[in-house]
C-alpha cells in the first residue's frame, strides 16, 4: 500500500492585490500541507506544477520554499514533483535545482518508485507541440502507476487535452493520474482509470470560492468498496478567509445599505469582496473599501455592476472605460495575433491567475499561420511615414509588445525573444 498526497498550484510568490500578507499566504499554505505530510507520515507528497506563481521568483520565496522542502526531506518524506506553465522557463527549472539540493524529484518517463508504486512525470507542454508527444514511458515492476501532469484534462472544464488519447498511447497502464492546472478540485474516471485534481491551496482568483485543499491518495487492492485500486479523498486547508458580499439595492437604497451588508459579517483579517447591483443610489467604493479595512478586513474591494444614470440625456455605465480602450485598440489596425493578447488580457472571463497560459496558448496557436502577426496595414511604412508617425505609434507598439512579453505563460518556446528572458544560471 502506498499513501500520497497529491498537491499542485501552490502558487509561491504570488503578490496578489499587490499584498505582501497575500504573497505570505500562498507559502504559509505549501508549508500547511507539508506539515500534515509530516504528522500523516504519508509515503511521498506529488506535486502536479505551478509550484511557483512565475518562473523568477524572488528570493525570500526561493528560501522559503527551500525552507519547507528541508523540513520535508529531513522527514524522510520524498518530493515527487512536474513543472507547471507558470514556472517553465528557458536555461533550466528550479525543480532541477532543488533536486541538485536533494530536496526534490523531477518526474519524467523513468519510473520513480515510492513502497509499491510508480510515478512519472509529465510537464505542461503548449497545445501546439502535444502532437509531438509520443507517451513512452519506460516500464515498471511496481504494483500500481501513477501519471502526475499538469494541464487542463478532459472531461474537467476548460479542457484542451484529451485525457483517452494520453491513457491509449502510454505505454504504462496507469492507475490514477495526478494533475494540476485547474484550480477546482474534480474527480473522474477515464477508461477505468481515475483522474483527478486536487485544486489550488490558496484562491488566486476571486471566483475560486470553495475551501481550498488537496488529495489523499491510497493505492491499495482494498483501498475503497469493491475492486477500486486507488481511493482518493479530499482534505480541506485552514486558509486566509475570503468573505464575499453580495447586495442587491432597492431603488431607495444606497451606501448605508451596502455598509450594513459588510457590517453583518466578520471581517477580521479577511479578504472582502463586495458586489452591488440594483437600482440604489450610487456609491463611493473607496469609502466603502476604507469602511471595510476600518473594521479589520486585510483586504477590501467593491465591484458595482450597475448602470447608473448622471442625467437624463446621457447614461454612464461602468463599462464605458473598456469601451473606450477597444476603440482605441480596434484603431490601432494591430495584428489578429495582437488582438487576441489584448482579449486575453482584459477580458473577464480570464481569471488573473490563467492570464499568462491564456495569452501564450493563443500566441503559440498563430505562429504557423504568419499572417496573424500582419498589422492592418499591408506594407511596412517607409521612414518618412516613420518620421511623420509620431510618438504615440511607437509606444502603441511597445506597449503591445510589453503586455504579451509580460503575460507569457506555458513558458519559452524556440519562437520566444530572448529579451527579459534569463536562464536559472543567470538568476542566480
Amino acid at each position: 500500500m502506498t499513501r500520497v498526497i497529491h498537491t499542485g498550484d501552490t502558487h509561491i510568490g504570488y503578490a496578489q492585490y499587490h499584498s505582501p500578507v497575500r504573497r505570505q499566504d500562498f507559502l504559509e499554505a505549501f508549508d500547511a500541507v507539508v506539515d500534515d505530510a509530516i504528522d500523516d507520515d504519508v509515503d511521498a507528497v506529488v506535486h502536479a506544477g505551478d509550484l511557483f506563481h512565475d518562473r523568477r521568483p524572488a528570493l525570500s520565496d526561493l528560501m522559503g520554499t527551500i525552507r519547507v522542502l528541508r523540513r520535508l526531506a529531513d522527514a524522510a518524506i520524498p518530493f515527487l514533483a512536474v513543472v507547471g506553465n507558470h514556472e517553465a522557463a528557458r536555461g533550466g527549472q528550479w525543480l532541477d535545482l532543488f533536486e541538485r539540493l536533494e530536496l526534490a524529484t523531477r518526474l519524467g518517463d523513468e519510473p520513480v518508485t515510492v513502497d509499491d508504486t510508480a510515478f512519472y512525470g509529465l510537464d505542461h507542454v503548449p497545445v501546439s507541440r502535444r502532437d509531438e508527444l509520443g507517451y513512452d514511458f519506460v516500464s515498471h515492476d511496481a504494483s500500481y502507476a501513477a501519471l502526475v501532469a499538469h494541464g487542463l484534462f478532459e472531461p474537467f472544464a476548460h479542457a484542451d487535452w484529451d485525457t483517452e488519447t494520453v491513457l491509449e498511447e502510454s505505454d504504462v497502464d496507469f492507475d490514477a493520474v495526478l494533475l494540476g492546472d485547474n484550480h477546482t478540485p474534480g474527480r473522474a474516471e477515464v477508461a477505468d482509470t481515475w483522474v483527478t485534481y486536487p485544486g489550488s491551496t490558496e484562491r488566486a482568483s476571486a471566483s475560486e470560492r470553495d475551501g481550498r485543499g488537496y488529495n489523499l491518495v491510497r493505492f491499495d487492492e482494498a483501498a475503497a468498496a469493491g475492486d477500486d485500486r486507488v481511493e482518493i479523498r479530499r482534505r480541506a486547508l485552514e486558509t486566509r478567509p475570503f468573505v464575499f458580499v453580495e447586495v442587491d439595492l432597492d431603488a431607495s437604497e444606497g451606501e448605508p445599505a451596502v455598509r450594513e451588508r459588510v457590517r453583518q459579517h466578520d471581517v477580521t483579517d479577511a479578504v472582502v469582496l463586495v458586489e452591488v447591483t440594483g437600482d440604489g443610489d450610487p456609491i463611493t467604493p473607496a469609502a466603502v473599501e476604507a469602511f471595510a479595512t476600518d473594521r479589520g478586513a486585510l483586504i477590501a474591494r467593491v465591484s458595482d455592476r450597475r448602470t447608473v444614470e448622471t442625467d437624463e440625456s446621457v447614461d454612464v455605465h461602468f463599462a464605458d472605460p473598456e469601451s473606450a480602450v477597444r476603440e482605441r485598440v480596434e484603431s490601432m489596425g494591430l495584428s489578429a495575433a495582437a488582438l487576441d493578447v489584448d482579449d486575453a488580457v482584459r477580458s473577464p472571463a480570464v481569471a488573473d491567475s490563467n492570464v499568462r497560459e491564456t495569452v501564450k496558448a493563443r500566441v503559440t496557436d498563430r505562429l504557423e499561420d504568419p499572417s496573424a502577426f500582419v498589422t492592418a496595414e499591408e506594407t511596412e511604412p517607409t521612414e518618412d511615414d516613420r518620421d511623420t508617425a509620431g510618438v504615440d505609434d511607437e509606444s502603441d507598439t511597445a506597449g503591445v509588445d510589453d503586455r504579451r512579453d509580460a503575460n507569457d505563460a506555458d513558458g519559452p518556446t524556440e519562437t520566444t525573444p530572448a529579451d527579459g528572458q534569463v536562464s536559472m544560471e543567470d538568476y542566480l
